[in-house]
């Protein structure tokens, strides 16, 4: 039956439009009720004896919860457009959707009671209750002589699921009882008043980020035309008012008289959580100590949070001190969140658990959030745990490929077949291998060097033809799309593709043949490019080498093969190619990364040391800069509207402050003006007697730098590479790991006519809501990968006590120094103030920067001497601590501890 409605309606420009909506009300919309003989249904979902243990209902019963409690009902479907005829209704004249809605949920439950009672005999009193948090619903339920209860209720009536009360939001009532009757915050500004003070500009939106290492301090990003962004520092409990990580928020600026900088204390809130105003007064008075300095920052406070951006947080419970209490604090793993006050019964058990929290809302007078507990996840320190921590931390998609993901892999036996042949170049015969860390399974790429007739030389770049197994659209397109990136923890892959692709089919193993996108070029000696070619092709790899395999190769004298040629042709190439990246400005920057080594059966790390780069790394990438810069020139000369690039924007110039003071402390110069400059300033630095300052200089200089970006070439003007002094640049070269490797795959096998277009590809928006993604898959998965580099690095230190090692100061606090030890490639903070004992007398200077400590100055890259520990008192912020032992300092230095093992000392004592 068709049911229709006719108005008319009021267009924009003035005109009149006539609206018809239509609803089908349908008589064969089944129930879904075992006990149901009169509806005709192929299957049923609800069960003859549905009976859940409840102190209220201790009959069979079904649920119907409301809209308030859940989003979509489960027997009525209000804003479908097909109905059932005996539960369809109308919206009457003055009655809201809600209260419409709410009608329909009542009609559908009073249907629902009388459809089950025709077959009274067969239910055994089986009855059905209506769920609802709404008063008045409830009560109009009530007088049409409807089971209601409120779903809180209902819940705390579970007899056998007891646990199911901690997950429910904390009502009303219950937010008024756990805080107190001091008001602490100022009122967040409604909407319509904030959206007026944004566009009049009294007000700036913008997104919050608070602090790791100061708890009473953020800044809150404002997002502006080209290089007018700014960010407006936001100090205090009252002016953070109670803004959380990554919630938009709308700030106004403080009287420039009011502005301060940010603070240079490492500041955490590891108090127990008072809500009084002796706490605050105290924390106010550490932060305005801390913030009075020269260098001022436009300063501003919250007026209102215009997008929550809450999610379920990860962390442990600090179970309250008060006997028989069911209200405590939670800490987030993420220390840029406040803790959270939930209300649980599971309190004992939830002790040394890692487990999920959600904030519910954060009244003005509460010192803390209010929240509810969600699900546990592990014992914490757990590496099983700690891995699930990081991955849902950092937002990394790691759940099985589902099977509409794995139903679009090819089908196994698999193989290269003619029509692959027809299509693409035959390439098997050439020397090709590939050079890649040891334990690789997922090889991307792989290289060959060959001597041309003409006495020039011929470098391929052979990539994995990923895009051929991966169709745009297709399930499997979608969930690679989604995690944008492969993440690599320790000991752990967490893939792009499924492993059948990862590891086996698209990675360019030895001695089997593999689909390939190449680029070739001619190169005379000097390293100048001829001619470009790309192709579509099928390799068969002649050896799959490590840096370290392919390096003895290159300089055994004795090996003359055609691998090691075509590998020493590619190194000598290689180096003249780096030289005249140097020559243009690129920057060769350093970073220090570590390479654990696992027990074979523990899986736990037995030894740790910085990786170390050979020859062979830096000519893999060369040829990878290389042909990324050549695909990127030909994708945008075909497409520059849709072409997806990468930049790397220039660095402000304040962001070379630390830098340049650093250089000078040891009386050198560095020059910033371009990335030229900056590249001869560092080439240039040395200092007698101190090897290793150089290297400091390129990794404090790698931390000034931005962040690389993804953007599509029609919605940006700016394409420059900054690191790489490079016009143009995208990724091209490794296709298994990346997404937008992929669309670039896609892009050139287009260009060159090896592969139809389709309608996203072309589209300059979709191309620039991709790349939105991607950036922030990529930025997730290294924040991810330095997680698990971090709680690995606890574990090597768990077992060995406490070490002894030299390190370099990095950065200068107003009450600690950074220390940096090139052994381990490790962080860690030395303190100079402390709780438990009388502080020594420290003076900071921000010109220098250096630290004054009673008697000694610390500038940036003193060498020093520290004890490393591990601190694993608080068992999830579990820490690596260091105490200064030289220079010597008395009443602040520690002596030097006895770190032989004891096996060791009876080894000597023999």
């Amino acid at each position: 039956m068709l049911k229709s409605k006719t108005f008319v309606k009021k267009t924009r420009s003035g005109g009149v439009m006539k609206v018809v909506r239509e609803h089908y009300l349908r008589d064969d919309i089944w129930c879904g009720s075992e006990v149901c003989t009169e509806c005709k249904q192929e299957s049923t979902v609800l069960q003859k004896d549905a009976c859940m243990e409840s102190s209220l209902c201790s009959y069979p019963h079904y649920l119907v919860p409301d809209t308030n409690v859940v989003l979509i009902p489960y027997f009525i479907y209000p804003y479908n457009s097909c109905s059932s005829r005996d539960t369809f209704i109308e919206r009457e004249p003055g009655e809201s959707a809600n209260d419409r809605n709410d009608r329909a949920i009542r009609v559908a439950v009073k249907w629902y009671s009388q459809h089950l009672k025709t077959f009274e005999s067969d239910t055994d009193g089986l009855k059905v209750v209506l769920l609802t948090n709404d008063q008045g619903n409830k009560q109009k339920a009530q007088d049409n002589g409807l089971l209601v209860y409120k779903c809180e209720e209902y819940v705390k009536s579970l007899i056998a699921n007891p646990e199911l009360v901690d997950r429910l939001a904390l009502s009303s009532d219950d937010k008024s009882e756990i805080t107190s009757s001091k008001v602490l915050f100022p009122e967040h500004f409604p909407l319509s008043r904030i959206q007026t003070g944004i566009k009049s500009g009294s007000f700036l939106q913008g997104t919050f980020r608070a602090s790791r290492d100061n708890y009473l301090e953020a800044t809150v990003f404002v997002q502006g035309e080209g290089e007018d962004s700014t960010e407006v520092l936001i100090q205090g409990l009252q002016n953070l008012n109670r803004a959380v990580h990554q919630d938009v928020v709308a700030v106004q600026l403080l009287p420039r008289s009011e502005w301060v900088a940010p603070s240079s204390v490492v500041l955490q809130d590891e108090g127990t959580g008072k809500d009084d105003e002796d706490a605050e007064e105290e924390e106010g008075n550490q932060l305005r100590t801390a913030a009075a300095e020269a260098a001022r920052k436009p300063t501003g406070k919250v007026v209102g949070v215009i997008k929550r951006n809450w999610r379920p947080f990860c962390g442990m419970l600090n179970v309250s001190q008060i006997k028989e209490s069911t209200r405590h604090l939670f800490t987030p793993a993420d220390r840029r969140i406040p803790r959270i006050r939930i209300e649980t019964r599971q309190a004992s058990t939830l002790a040394g658990q890692r487990i999920m929290v959600a904030i519910d809302g954060w009244p003005k007078d509460s010192r803390y959030p209010n929240g509810h507990f969600v699900r546990s996840l592990g014992g914490a320190g757990e590496k099983e745990t700690e891995e699930e921590v990081l991955l849902l931390e950092h937002d990394v998609p790691h759940q099985a490929f589902s099977q509409a993901v794995l139903s679009f892999l090819p089908k196994m036996p698999w193989a290269i077949t003619p029509e692959d042949m027809m299509k693409r170049e035959d390439l098997r015969p050439l020397t090709v291998c590939s050079v890649d860390p040891p334990g690789c399974t997922d090889i991307d790429d792989a290289l060959h060097c060959r001597e041309l007739e003409n006495g020039n030389l011929e470098v391929g770049v052979h990539i994995a033809d990923v895009s051929h197994f991966i169709r745009p659209g297709n399930a499997l397109d979608k969930e690679a799309a989604n995690r944008g990136t492969t993440v690599y923890l320790c000991g752990k892959r967490i893939d792009m593709v499924p492993e059948l692709l990862s590891s086996n089919l698209c990675s360019l193993r030895s001695n089997v043949d593999r689909l390939a996108f190449s680029c070739i070029w001619e190169i005379n000696h000097k390293a100048e490019i001829l001619k470009t070619r790309f192709t579509k092709s099928v390799i068969n790899s002649k050896a799959s080498l490590t840096y370290a395999e392919a390096q003895m190769r290159i300089d055994d004298t004795n090996k003359n093969d055609d691998i090691t040629k075509s590998l020493r042709g590619l190194n000598k190439l290689a180096k003249i190619l780096k030289r005249q990246r140097i020559e243009k400005g690129a920057l060769t920057l350093s970073s220090l990364e570590v390479r654990f080594h696992m027990d074979s059966e523990t899986h736990d790390p037995i030894d740790l040391q910085t990786k170390e780069l050979m020859e062979t790394n830096s000519m893999v990438e060369e040829f990878m800069l290389l042909a990324n810069i050549s695909v990127a020139q030909k994708i945008y000369d075909e497409f520059p509207e849709c072409a997806l690039l990468r930049k790397h924007p220039a660095p402000p110039p304040s962001n070379y402050d630390i830098l340049i003071k650093a250089a000078k402390s040891k009386e050198v110069e560095v020059h910033t003006d371009s990335a030229k400059a900056l590249a001869d300033s560092l080439d240039a630095a040395k200092v007698d007697g101190f090897p290793y300052f150089n290297t400091l200089l390129r990794i404090l200089a790698t931390r000034c730098m931005m962040q690389a970006v993804y953007f599509c070439s029609g919605m940006d003007s700016d394409f420059h590479h900054y690191g790489l002094a490079s016009p143009i640049y995208t990724h091209f070269t490794s296709p298994i790991r990346r997404y937008a490797d992929i669309i670039v795959h896609r892009l050139l096998a287009v260009a060159i006519g090896a592969d139809t277009t389709y309608p996203d590809l072309m589209d300059k928006h979709k191309q620039s809501a991709l790349c939105n993604n991607l950036n922030y898959r990529h930025k997730m998965s290294q924040y991810a990968q330095r997680a698990s580099v971090a709680f690995h690095t606890q574990l090597f230190f768990k077992s060995r006590g406490i070490l002894n090692e030299e390190g370099f100061i990095l950065f200068v606090r107003k009450n600690a120094i950074i220390v940096l030890i090139p052994k381990f490639g490790l962080e860690g903070t030395v303190f100079f103030d402390s709780k438990d004992k009388v502080s020594p007398n420290i003076v900071f200077e921000e010109e220098g920067p250096t630290l004054s400590v009673e008697q000694h100055k610390f500038h940036i890259f003193d060498k020093v001497k520290v004890t490393i520990s591990l601190d694993d008192s608080n068992i999830q912020h579990q820490k690596i601590r260091m105490a200064l032992i030289e220079p010597v300092i008395p009443g602040v230095s520690v002596p030097a501890p006895d770190t032989e093992t004891p096996a060791k000392k009876q080894k000597l004592d023999r």
